[in-house]
């Protein structure tokens, strides 16, 4: 109020009008107050006639199709709350008001909109938003014109950001969270050399989406950490795998149901409120979750179960700025073979098989061939785009051809 020269909308130093609410309260006449109920008592009728419930749809959300159809996924607004106290019960301490997020992931992915925004809100942190994950240069210098502390991202665009950028503009980056897809060892040195703790998790968009997330103080390289709070779970055996189940999850978090193209509108609840992940993993006795694959992602080659996620990591291992995808094939002796698809262009197998040698795997398990090509389909969250990688082989090889 310093500057006010009167009470009745004087004006103070810096131009600004101030208006005292008690000379307001002088202007306002029997009329004024009449008109005021009756469009209390409308808006109170129009409130109860839409109200919303906390179980009523919030979002549909696709999911990405990287196996098959794409389905519409129904999340209520208690699920995308309920995810992201999750998450910000889990975190504990280390997102703070002080915090400052950076987020170029895409809201329309349920990764993007519960842990990349809806979580740094409801906490009281300032959310940055980038419309593209893919703009590598441009990301970097936001993160340091913001000073952002905290970044969401998935492996690949980790990888983009720390071959287009500056390690100066990642300077003020405290924690890197990711999810989507595993993250390379090579990528973990990187962003530890920029200062950033990379915190490695995972989720489906059924489960609004985050079911387990590495902590500061529950860590582990390899793993996607524990589970979050509220969330049981159960593993069911998988033939011709010994260790680790099938993931079934249950909680507040989980989705209201699907909706299918063949049935539009039509919700479809899950039979027993559980829903199957559809990865295998393994749960330690500490509670740490580890991703072996994805359950349609084993080949059974010579009545042996093969886990082409595994490849892949051993793969990536040996050749970390490359992205590389391991397919599996008819074969007719073996019933299945594996073909790798990478975009390094001077990948060779000899290479390959001197490698996994090194790491132990069996001569079973390595592709029995590559397929170099120029780039990998990828959706836009960073995922691999399978059924396009897919289609791209068979295209560029006539059928009985061979790869």
């Amino acid at each position: 109020t310093n500057g006010a020269n009167g009470a009745d909308g004087a004006h103070g130093g810096s131009g600004v009008r101030i208006v005292w609410l008690e000379d307001l309260r002088k202007t306002i006449g029997p009329l004024d107050k009449i008109r005021g109920v009756l469009r209390a008592s409308r808006a109170a009728a129009f409130h109860r006639r839409f109200a919303v419930s906390p179980d009523d749809p919030a979002v549909v959300l696709f999911t990405s199709g990287s196996e098959g159809a794409p389905k519409g996924v129904v999340l209520s607004h208690a699920n995308l709350i309920a995810n992201a106290f999750q998450i910000a019960a889990h975190a504990g301490p280390h997102f703070t008001p002080a915090d400052m997020v950076m987020n170029p992931l895409p809201i329309f992915h349920s990764y993007g909109l519960t842990a990349g925004t809806l979580l740094g809100l409801f906490r009281g942190m300032k959310v940055v938003l980038y419309p593209s994950p893919l703009h590598y240069k441009e990301v970097p210098k936001l993160i340091a014109d913001t000073r952002a502390t905290i970044l969401f991202a998935t492996d690949t665009f980790l990888a983009g950001y720390a071959r287009a950028g500056d390690p100066r503009q990642f300077a003020s980056l405290r924690f890197v969270i990711t999810g989507a897809e595993r993250v390379k060892d090579a990528t973990h040195d990187t962003w530890e050399g920029f200062g950033a703790t990379i915190l490695e998790g995972y989720g489906a968009t059924e489960c609004a989406p985050v079911i387990s997330c590495n902590i500061p103080e529950a860590m582990r390289r390899g793993s996607v950490g524990p589970l979050l709070p509220g969330i049981a779970w159960r593993l069911e055996p998988v033939e011709g795998i010994a260790e680790g189940g099938r993931l079934l999850v249950t909680g507040p978090n989980v989705m209201k149901g699907y909706l299918h193209a063949d049935a539009p509108g039509v919700l479809q609840p899950l039979a027993d409120g559980w829903h199957d992940t559809g990865d295998i993993v393994t749960v330690d006795g500490e509670g740490f979750v580890t991703i072996k694959g994805r359950a349609k992602r084993f080949a059974k080659i010579g009545g042996e179960m093969v886990s082409l996620a595994a490849v892949e990591t051993m793969i990536s291992d040996l050749w970390s700025e490359a992205n590389n995808v391991v397919l599996a094939l008819p074969d007719e002796r073996k019933g299945e073979r594996l073909v790798l698809v990478t975009d390094k262009c001077d990948a060779c197998r000899d290479a390959l098989r001197s490698f996994a040698r090194t790491r132990g795997f069996p001569e079973l398990w390595l592709p029995r061939a590559i397929m170099v090509v120029e780039s990998i389909p990828l959706f836009g969250t960073g995922k691999v785009d399978i059924p396009s990688t897919e289609a791209m082989v068979m295209k560029m090889h006539a059928p009985g051809e061979g790869v």
